[in-house]
């Protein structure tokens, strides 16, 4: 009698994995092929890497971008709040409460308004907020620099804030061209 071979020879976990690999190499794939779309390919890529859960379609990635929009300015908001408090020079302090005065509303309406809107399918309105964001952004950092205060952190975060909104208000606008399906570009 001939032995039998067993019909897995491969362990469950690995056969799983295989089975996603296609998946996750697409999701890569489209990644890369958006980001490349984008005016900050680097950032594009870090950004929607670092999320895997993102990757599934143009939707979602814009979805995440913008998300990470919203949750750099408000870090940055905090940022020069803190800064604010801390701040001595009239200058510097003037500057500092003109960003705040910036960030304030970018933060509390505009992007929270963008992403409610893009979950709508307002795609133009979320790409009109975005962009507007990364105007708010720039405005603060002329003002720090205006005062002799740029260079800094807060000029990496302004322009951290600037150039995610560039890159989510570039992928919206890749899923406006596709008509909001999701689909591959």
């Amino acid at each position: 009698m001939k032995p039998s071979i067993p019909r897995t020879t491969f362990p469950l976990p690995f056969l799983i994995l295989l089975l996603l690999l296609p998946a996750v190499v697409r999701s890569g794939d489209l990644i890369e092929e958006v980001c490349k779309k984008t005016p900050f390919y680097g950032l594009c890529a870090a950004t929607l890497h670092s999320n895997s859960s993102a990757a599934a379609d143009i939707k979602s990635l814009a979805c995440t971008v913008t998300n990470f929009v919203l949750s750099n300015a408000t870090d940055t908001l905090s940022y020069i709040q803190a800064q604010l408090k801390k701040e001595k020079d009239p200058k510097a302090e003037k500057a500092l409460a003109n960003c705040a005065e910036l960030y304030i509303p970018v933060v509390k309406y505009n992007l929270p308004q963008a992403i409610e809107a893009f979950f709508r399918g307002y795609y133009g309105f979320t790409k009109y907020a975005l962009s507007d964001a990364a105007k708010q952004a720039d405005a603060c950092e002329d003002k720090i620099s205006g005062a002799g205060a740029g260079g800094g952190e807060l000029s990496a975060r302004n322009k951290a804030v600037s150039d995610l909104c560039g890159v989510g208000a570039a992928i919206v606008g890749l899923l406006m061209k596709v008509g909001g399906r999701g689909l591959k570009v």
